[in-house]
């Protein structure tokens, strides 16, 4: 790829944002980043706003997009909620699956979004009968996210059990390869490639049992490979934990080898000080997701406790309540204001992190986020001319993005060198919204 000079108007540098930056890239590489550049270099590609590393979406589950709006009605729980996700679980194939997660991949893209990292567990056909390729699923997904022009971490996901041991529902049939042996040797068929990371996760602990959880730990530890877990989401969770083991479901995942700087607990909601002291200690990372445990009612998690123990903090859409890493990083901020009474638990520049180079590491991409020369060149501008984001000085550019944009304000991206989203439009899929609306709309009964 030959070498390509962007010209920033404001550039997020780690800790401020600097104006007129000339950044070069090639071979899909960041190889030069120049400051005090006033006006645009002859020939270069002008990024007006504020350009950030591209943002990493740590945890999706991507049908979950199909029921946006449709949850939303009438009350309920996380558990009413999940029967509705199940019947749309139901209707999915690969062909139709890679058309919704095609649609759900440019909308990350138009939001800012240049990797994420998705939580798969629909493996198999209905009744849980395999596909002739057993990872049709998961290399739908792949497609997808290549055609959507976004990094994607697939988290291929351990699914075995309907709780604490009990056989798969009628529903779950799909998710379940049946012991974690016969989960390892699927997922061991799939390779990482160029944009794509092969990484491993554990439903939950009421979804492995407690003597399969090291089988899944040992396969993330030989690839030295990511290990995701659904951690503490529910009271509900870790009650029948502590009813199965007598522990709380953190000190079940340490007690078998699970926690470690690879392993990210998502959600981390309902954690005793003792769980948030073991998930520090073994510097596991923690992925927020506060717009759908808000919308979930879940609760607001330990987020700046779990920081102080030694866990970094990433951010995830989940359930796709909406697609806004913005939105996120500023819920996490607001939802503890609202919890401590107090204001200011993160400063603009931690939570940009936060959605930026700290999710990157929790999806194995440990060399994107920054914008320095070596880095791979991902990077989203944000407007600084819209209803939202107009009227502050420059160099509140961090402030402005964090606690005022919305994805609305994402103007280009760039993954690879490669221009995804260009004023506001997606490059490859230039109808997002129609695209969506039709994959939506095939899943209806």
């Amino acid at each position: 790829m030959p070498l390509t000079t962007y010209w920033l108007e404001h550039a997020w540098l780690g800790t401020y944002a600097e104006p007129g930056v000339a950044l070069e890239a090639a071979d899909g590489r960041i190889t030069a980043v120049r400051t005090g550049v006033d006006a645009p270099p002859p020939g270069a590609v002008v990024l007006r706003g504020f350009t950030v590393p591209g943002l990493a979406n740590a945890h999706s589950h991507a049908f979950h997009r199909a029921l946006r709006g449709t949850v939303q009605v009438g009350s309920g729980t996380f558990w009413t909620w999940r029967e509705v996700m199940y019947g749309v679980a139901q209707r999915l194939t690969p062909d139709s699956y890679f058309a919704l997660a095609r649609a759900v991949y440019a909308e990350m893209a138009l939001a800012g979004v240049t990797a994420v990292g998705e939580f798969h567990y629909l493996h198999h056909g209905p009744g849980g009968t395999p596909y002739a390729d057993p990872n049709a699923m998961g290399e739908a997904l792949i497609a997808a996210a290549r055609e959507a022009g976004i990094r994607i971490t697939l988290l291929d996901t351990a699914y075995l059990s309907a709780g604490f041991g009990a056989a798969p529902e009628h529903h779950q049939l799909r998710f379940s390869d049946g012991t974690a042996e016969r989960w390892a040797e699927r997922a061991g068929a799939l390779k990482d490639r160029d944009g794509v990371r092969i990484g491993a996760a554990i439903h939950s602990v009421r979804a492995v049992p407690a003597d399969q959880l090291s089988t899944v730990a040992r396969w993330a530890e030989e690839r030295r490979a990511p290990l995701h877990v659904h951690l503490s989401e529910q009271t509900a969770e870790n009650e029948a934990c502590h009813a199965a083991h007598g522990v709380t479901p953190t000190r079940l995942l340490a007690d078998h080898g699970v926690l470690g700087p690879r392993t990210t607990g998502v959600h981390n909601t309902h954690m005793t000080d003792a769980d948030i002291a073991l998930v520090g200690s073994a510097s596991t990372g923690t992925c927020m997701c506060p717009t759908t445990e808000r919308d979930l009612a879940d609760g607001i998690g330990p987020a700046t406790a779990l920081q102080k123990a030694g866990s970094p903090l990433s951010l995830g859409s989940d359930s796709h309540a909406v697609i806004d890493l913005l939105e996120e990083a500023r819920a996490m901020e607001l939802n503890e204001r609202l919890r401590t009474h107090i204001r200011g638990h993160w400063t603009a520049a931690a939570l940009l992190r936060a959605a930026s180079a700290d999710g990157h590491a929790a999806l194995g991409w440990s060399d994107a986020g920054a914008l320095e020369p070596g880095a791979l060149a991902d990077f989203t501008t944000i407007a600084l001319d819209t209803v939202r984001t107009a009227g502050p000085l420059p160099r509140l550019a961090p402030e402005t993005a964090v606690f005022a944009a919305s994805a609305a304000d994402v103007r280009h991206v760039v993954v690879g060198g490669r221009t995804v989203v260009r004023d506001g439009v997606h490059v490859s899929v230039p109808d997002a919204a129609g695209a969506l609306a039709d994959a939506i709309a095939a899943l209806r009964d």
